[in-house]
């Protein structure tokens, strides 16, 4: 096994599948501006934290980006045949719609992981196993036979309330959508009697060329929210039964709110994916560290004495109702001869950022290396960050020299109207930019620094950047400093480049042009 750190997908990546206006709301909103955005949060189905199952919250761009950056990541390695099962447990967000988010799900990585894998092959099998059905997924590709969708779920009552027994595809996707629909209480061996056959079925008829799995652990017994009755063995048989027709396999995540089973299913079925039986006693670290596990302290859970409500006759009807359907297929589809759009993934599964120690929280050195931080992202305090953090200046007045000086340039206008470029002072200079001083209405600044006495603002020449003239002496600009020790109010001014100050410019004495563009 290899592990892989994804590369978030960015908005035209993103708008592949969703529309252009939500993935641009996704990418603005925060919880500070929720309150003015809610005919826009409405209109999204999203909502405030506590009130909708789709709340905003801090980073949810950047989460969005990141699981769905390992799905297609995933679609990849397999398309490229750099690997034959990819996991991202992260991912499963079955219910995310084009342009509306549902079901705690914001963007639907798993369509976009079946688009790529659909430039490499002609049918892509979808089989999801989470307790509830998957219609974003379905919904999608209702109208084309190049994805099969294969859901078992709870019906009736029930989020999303889809699903039906004869929802089966339209148009050229007829019989290309499967459902079968359950009730409270289903046991492995019930599951078992229903998904084998019929998915031994899909697998004679389709013969797909890749498999995307949504492994929900929802359908666990004991689930929060969940209903059904299935063990670990039970829910990891359904991919282990598709593992057997060697078929590339891209493996994803999906509900479950029972978290230390959720933990324990995908650990288990990793191993079970990989050939390797887990012990059921778990490694000490996992109790030690942060020990979720004092239900049992084991890895497999125990199953409850609750009801079946499947009757044995009522899932013969519902397998040989989806049997039959199955059995109109037309012969195995194929794909039209078309352009294909470049891969999304890397090109070699060792691409992916190394981890010399995966253990450590955040994925090691090399991962600390190679982190990207924007600015403003830091706190306020925090040290060292060379990034204008408020703790890297010691100097009350160097710290505002500095945030003064960012990207500036600095002038001195004499009487006359004439330029001279001025040196920065220390502190403006360590901030690595340049501001522009004036004095009044160009009038000079004295030695001490304070303004002259019925000096205005010269607005004129703060949005100038202006040349020296062939000769003119540079002047060392005055220390605001030392005008506030001198009892003056120090008028440095800075400006950047906006309409106001462009149309402002416009009275500028004779040979003076406005700034074209910031300084870097």
């Amino acid at each position: 096994m290899m592990v892989q750190r994804p590369r978030p997908r960015e908005f035209e990546e993103l708008t592949d599948f969703h529309a252009d206006d939500y993935i641009n709301f996704l990418r603005g909103v925060t919880p500070n501006t929720v309150d003015e955005n809610m005919m826009q949060l409405r209109r999204f189905n999203m909502g405030i934290a506590g009130e909708a199952d789709c709340p905003v919250f801090d980073g949810l761009y950047e989460y969005c980006q990141t699981y769905s950056g390992g799905s297609v990541d995933g679609a990849a390695q397999l398309a490229s045949g750099n690997a034959e099962i990819a996991f991202n447990w992260s991912g499963g967000m079955h219910h995310a719609k084009k342009a509306e988010a549902s079901g705690f799900c914001y963007v639907n990585d798993i369509v976009m992981a079946i688009l790529e894998l659909l430039k490499t092959y002609a049918r892509v099998l979808y089989v999801d196993i989470d307790i509830h059905h998957g219609d974003g997924v379905e919904e999608a590709f209702y109208l084309t036979d190049r994805v099969m969708t294969v859901s078992f779920h709870k019906y009736g009552e029930f989020f999303p309330g889809t699903g039906a027994l004869d929802d089966i595809g339209y148009g050229k996707g007829k019989y290309y959508t499967v459902n079968v629909p359950l009730k409270d209480g289903m046991d492995d061996d019930s599951y078992k009697m229903l998904y084998e056959p019929i998915m031994q079925k899909v697998m004679d008829l389709y013969q797909p060329g890749a498999i995307v799995m949504c492994c929900g652990a929802d359908s666990l017994s004991g689930d929060r929210l969940g209903c059904f009755n299935l063990s670990l063995e039970g829910h990891s048989n359904c991919l282990e039964f598709l593992a057997r027709f060697n078929v590339p396999m891209l493996i994803l995540g999906g509900g479950g709110y029972t978290l230390r089973n959720v933990a324990r299913c995908w650990c288990y079925e990793t191993g079970r994916m990989m050939g390797i039986d887990l012990p059921d006693v778990l490694p000490e670290k996992a109790l030690d560290e942060y020990n979720m596990y004092l239900d049992t302290q084991r890895l497999r859970i125990a199953v409850s004495n609750m009801k079946n409500a499947n009757e044995r006759p009522e899932l013969e009807t519902i397998k040989t109702a989806v049997l039959a359907y199955l059995s109109q297929l037309p012969p195995v589809p194929s794909a039209q001869m078309a352009y294909v759009p470049p891969a999304a993934g890397r090109d070699k599964p060792t691409d992916g950022l190394p981890e010399e120690d995966p253990d450590v929280r955040g994925g090691g050195q090399a991962h600390e290396e190679a982190r990207r931080v924007r600015d403003g992202d830091e706190s306020d305090g925090e040290e060292g960050s060379g990034r204008g953090g408020f703790g890297d200046h010691t100097n009350p007045t160097a710290a505002a020299d500095a945030a003064l000086a960012g990207g500036r340039v600095f002038m001195r206008i004499t009487p006359d109207g004439k330029p001279e470029v001025a040196k920065p002072t220390d502190g403006q200079a360590a901030a690595g930019g340049d501001a522009m001083v004036v004095d009044g209405a160009g009038a000079p600044r004295p030695a001490n620094g304070a303004a002259p006495a019925g000096a205005g603002p010269g607005p004129a020449a703060a949005v100038a950047a202006l040349a020296p003239e062939a000769g003119a002496a540079p002047q060392p600009a005055a220390d605001g400093a030392a005008a506030v020790a001198a009892g003056a109010a120090p008028d440095l001014m800075t400006a950047r480049q906006t309409p106001e100050l462009a149309q402002a410019a416009a009275g500028l004495p004779a040979g003076l042009q406005p700034v074209s563009e910031p300084q870097p």
